[in-house]
């Protein structure tokens, strides 16, 4: 009672074919598709700059102890 089973599936889809046609059904598959493919652009060039950027720091953070390790020889 709680589950849909094939056959009420299949009344759906062909509900849904009726009211909307097959152009627009494309047509939203189509938007579909491109507003998941951008999401997934999106989420991949945020997950880039995170790491550029902490590669970045990294990259300071060792110049400053080469610095740092540097002052200290001339120091002593």
């Amino acid at each position: 009672m709680g589950s849909f089973s094939i056959t009420h599936w299949l009344i759906l889809l062909v509900v849904v074919v009726v009211i909307f046609g097959t152009s627009k059904l494309k047509n939203a598959g189509k938007d579909l598709g491109g507003a998941v493919k951008g999401f997934k652009d999106a989420v991949k060039d945020e997950n880039e700059q995170h790491l550029n950027k902490n590669r970045v720091l990294e990259h300071e953070k060792a110049e400053l102890n080469t610095t740092q390790t540097q002052q200290d020889k001339h120091n002593v």
